[in-house]
């Protein structure tokens, strides 16, 4: 009989950054910290939550936390334990586009790899969660910490599922990004519903030139290429619309010396890009123009890379 034990934390992450639909995402500075407790002494899983996680209601067997666990031990081809004692305590908002579903799968994951010496190390962890979604533009930041790009592969990996290539963008120092998360939830299948099948040549043409523009003016703080990067053409277009004050929160941005403001993943929250000296005013002017159309606001200002998980038996 063996019980083993791990604990985990693991940043938010904003996906979808600027015109990097499905490829792009940053670490954000709100934190999952999770611990598990495995054992085959008993039978059951628990789960106790705390912070942004005290109102779910979901079995401990269907929360992704547990589902990440136990998505880690079946591509490892080991047993999940008999009995799993979760504690999980967040400060990540919910439904609210920063990730916290990537979050919880990651953490699922570390912790498992951690207590049951599973080997994933942290590309393995990336891949797996970025297969269970669909795309990697949370899991990879979450993981590795910092804006990341995801690319997809040809062919297929152990279990049938599409790899990716990972790879750590850099980001200009002068640069800061201001989140404003409304209490508004935006569910993922409601984003979701509001995509196009197909989008136009032209679109796609636009999306391209912008999703290079987004990298290098990462990369060198230009604001004009930011500015473009930051006005999205494949998903944008039709999720604003989900978003009430969308327009005015970055007309405000903008007005304030931000180079631009957009969906953060797939919203409630919204994301400006600007320099640290107007990170104060931008902030201000995203939480009064979000507040005018009935809102709270919480307000998040980065300027620095935030790190990605860090596990620990």
């Amino acid at each position: 009989m063996t019980t083993w034990h791990a604990r985990t934390s693991v940043p938010a992450s904003t996906s979808n950054l600027g015109s990097g639909f499905d490829c792009v995402g940053m670490a954000v500075d709100r934190w999952l910290t999770a611990s598990v407790e495995a054992s085959d002494l008993w039978t059951g899983v628990r789960m106790m939550r705390a912070g942004t996680l005290t109102s779910m209601r979901l079995d401990p067997a269907r929360d992704l936390l547990y589902e990440g666990f136990a998505a880690a031990c079946q591509r490892c081809a080991v047993p999940v334990p008999t009995g799993l004692d979760f504690q999980a305590t967040s400060s990540i908002p919910v439904s609210r586009g920063l990730g916290s579903s990537a979050a919880a799968l990651v953490a699922g994951a570390a912790l498992a790899d951690a207590a049951l010496s599973l080997g994933l190390g942290a590309d393995g962890i990336a891949q797996l969660v970025s297969q269970v979604e669909g795309h990697p533009d949370n899991a990879a930041p979450s993981v590795f910490g910092g804006a990341m790009l995801g690319v997809s592969r040809h062919g297929a990996v152990a279990g049938g599922a599409r790899g990716y290539a990972f790879s750590q963008l850099t980001v200009h120092p002068s640069l800061a990004f201001v989140f404003a998360v409304p209490s508004l939830e935006v569910t993922t299948a409601a984003a979701r519903a509001v995509l196009p099948m197909h989008v136009s040549f032209t679109d796609a043409v636009l999306a391209l030139q912008r999703s290079a523009a987004l990298v290098h003016g990462l990369a060198t703080g230009d604001p004009a290429l930011l500015t473009m990067a930051l006005d999205d053409v494949l998903h944008v277009p039709y999720r604003r619309q989900l978003v009430p004050g969308y327009d005015a929160v970055v007309t405000a941005a903008c007005a304030a010396g931000a180079c631009g403001a957009t969906l953060s993943g797939s919203g409630s929250a919204m994301v400006a890009i600007t320099t640290a000296s107007r990170s104060g005013a931008v902030e201000r002017a995203m939480e009064q123009a979000f507040t005018a159309f009935g809102h709270d606001v919480e307000t998040i200002v980065m300027a620095g890379a935030i790190g990605g998980m860090q596990s620990e038996t």
